[in-house]
């Protein structure tokens, strides 16, 4: 009630308690680890970006990082300068403490605000700093983020200079999280290919890149490329890219050795400059950005005195005051580097004349499909939308998210699965959009295709990406599919037609696969929804001896009141992603393509029989 709105109402929290309270505030949300950005990388990462500011200046060419998937425990161990010794403690645990504020000692760092390794340490069940620097010693240990002991001497080996910081994130206040590996490899990956001849040890294995972003390019653009890439690089910026006949575009951006996986203001500028660049090469042509752009896989990296970051994840580089002068740095260097290899330029501008003529052909079936979708309904008859959608132009003041962020669209099979949800969801912020059975395969297929495809162009104007993913209309884009043989396939064949032609998306971390429960267990006084194996026996132990188990075939099987629960704010959803170590575009044809005969032979071969059944 208002009256109880009291002096005794106002708190003032130490900083560990107020780390440990709002962890969202300093390393992002805590998620369960399933994406790039949850919490328990970024823990990670605000330790790692420490000794990587060693390597930028000059100190410390080894950095050996242990992790530990099943608890999360990290350990990080650099050859840089060390901690100074008599600053060790305040340097992991007093807020707005660090040696980044001194422009001289550390010059293009990405860490500036002294926050980064006290929020890790506020956030670990314990956490271990031990700095050498000169044949002497200084260490300290806490425990939630409270100091219990320190010590300092002299080294009894001949220990490197360097730091070691050893931690494990506490789940008392981080909850469920799987570390996965995946992540934390393309993670250190990043940083490997940012800072050329930085060697990474990560479990015993070593990340090295000789060629920096080159060797980025070489190993995402595979052997697509339609020309050798462009590669600028100057004292404080490089710049690489080239193109392939993937649909849309690919970018990787970078602040003083910070993958900024959200790209920001080096980004767009980027953009900017090649368009104009472009057009002054050729100035007898005027070439369109989306042509110049589609196929465009590319890496930016600046190196900037006092980065500003959007949030402490650092994952956006926002400082429009510069924008204008990146820009012209930028088009004078790519304008340049295409009048050294006019050759290359040349494929290059016969790519994006190429583009354009498919453009032209393309505007002409996306209007005989619209006046034919016009001519036939008024709106999309598959879909029920939300009242709510996803704005990325406009932030929620209180998030500092999109607005819309919470919207998400169900894609599911058929009229049953797709009435129940239509009747369970929350009209406000989730939307179902109806699948005619199987949908087409894509793999192989033009994107013209797709609009002569009266399901997927439905789909494509549901979702408004016909143009620009910067229209798309819903946060999460979910398959909601049953999970039998036919509901895996049309996930495939979903992933697929996302994969080929809206990749980003699933980069960006837009696209989901929603778990519902595959058994219900019950006796006469409790039941459970179980989504495994292991989940369904736990529920018969808890039943005791009476219990009935029900397997469920199919989403229509639950009714709209059960179905409320599995898509609340307990929802299990699995994240489709794209890992870096694999060869999408091969992967894709080896499961999607025609090749029949090579796919059963791999069914067969790999199939494991229980000895038991027999």
């Amino acid at each position: 009630m208002a009256n109880d709105y009291a002096d005794s109402s106002i708190k003032t929290l130490d900083p560990v308690t107020h780390i440990r309270t709002r962890p969202g505030m300093y390393v992002g949300e805590p998620g369960t680890g399933a994406m790039y950005h949850d919490c328990i990388y970024i823990l990670m990462k605000e330790v790692i970006d420490n000794s990587i500011d060693e390597f930028v200046m000059g100190a410390g060419k080894r950095i050996e990082v242990t992790v530990n998937y099943d608890t999360g425990e990290t350990s990080v161990r650099d050859y840089g300068r060390g901690i100074p010794l008599g600053k060790v403690v305040d340097c992991v645990s007093q807020m707005n403490t660090g040696g980044k504020f001194d422009s001289d000692s550390f010059q293009f760092s990405a860490g500036m605000n002294g926050v980064g390794t006290k929020a890790v340490n506020a956030l670990s069940e314990f956490f271990e700093v031990r700095s050498y620097r000169d044949g002497e010693f200084s260490e300290a240990y806490f425990e939630e983020g409270r100091l219990k002991s320190q010590k300092r001497g002299k080294t009894k080996t001949s220990e490197r200079t360097g730091t070691f910081i050893r931690y494990k994130p506490d789940v008392k206040v981080l909850k469920n999280f799987k570390v996965r590996e995946e992540h934390v490899v393309r993670r250190m990956r990043m940083y490997a290919y940012v800072n050329a001849g930085l060697s990474i040890t990560l479990n015993g294995q070593e990340i090295l890149s000789q060629h920096g972003l080159a060797d980025l390019i070489a190993d995402e653009a595979q052997f697509e490329k339609l020309y050798q890439p462009f590669h600028i690089k100057t004292k404080n910026l490089e710049i690489i890219f080239t193109h392939t006949n993937r649909f849309g575009e690919e970018y990787y951006s970078f602040v003083n050795g910070q993958y900024t996986t959200d790209g920001g203001t080096h980004l767009t500028a980027f953009k900017e400059a090649l368009t104009k660049a472009l057009n002054e090469y050729d100035p007898k042509k005027k070439f369109d950005g989306d042509d110049i752009r589609d196929g465009l896989i590319g890496a930016v990296s600046i190196r900037i005195m006092n980065p500003v970051f959007e949030g402490q994840t650092k994952i956006k580089f926002v400082m429009n005051d510069i924008r204008a002068e990146l820009v012209q740095q930028m088009k004078k260097e790519i304008e340049t580097a295409l009048h050294r290899s006019p050759a290359e330029a040349d494929k290059l501008i016969s790519k994006i004349e190429e583009t354009g003529k498919i453009r032209s052909q393309l505007n002409t079936i996306k209007k005989q499909a619209r006046e034919r979708s016009q001519a036939t309904q008024v709106r999309v008859k598959q879909l029920k939308d939300s009242k709510n959608h996803l704005k990325l132009d406009k932030l929620n003041k209180k998030t500092g998210k999109a607005e819309g962020e919470e919207t998400m669209i169900f894609l599911t099979e058929g009229q049953s699965a797709g009435g129940t949800l239509g009747n369970a969801r929350d009209a406000m912020n989730q939307a179902v959009f109806f699948l005619r059975g199987k949908p087409l395969n894509t793999f192989g297929v033009g994107k013209e295709v797709l609009y002569k495809n009266e399901e997927f162009f439905n789909l494509i104007k549901t979702l408004d990406i016909e143009d620009t993913l910067e229209h798309l209309r819903y946060g999460k884009i979910i398959f909601a599919t049953d999970a039998d043989v036919d509901g895996l396939h049309i996930r495939m064949l979903l992933t697929t037609f996302f994969m080929r032609f809206y990749r980003q998306l699933i980069l960006d971390g837009r696209v989901f696969i929603l778990e519902t429960p595959l058994f219900r267990v019950r006796n006469k006084k409790e039941q459970y929804y179980c989504f495994s194996e292991a989940e369904k026996l736990a529920a018969e132990k808890k039943c005791g001896k009476l219990f009935e188990t029900t397997r469920f075939k199919g989403l229509g099987e639950l009714n709209a009141k059960e179905f409320k629960d599995f898509i609340g704010e307990d929802m299990r959803l699995t994240p489709v992603t794209c890992a870096d170590d694999i060869d999408v575009e091969k992967t894709i044809k080896f499961y999607m393509g025609s090749n029949t005969p090579e796919r059963k032979d791999y069914i067969m071969d790999s199939l494991v029989c229980d000895s038991s059944e027999f």
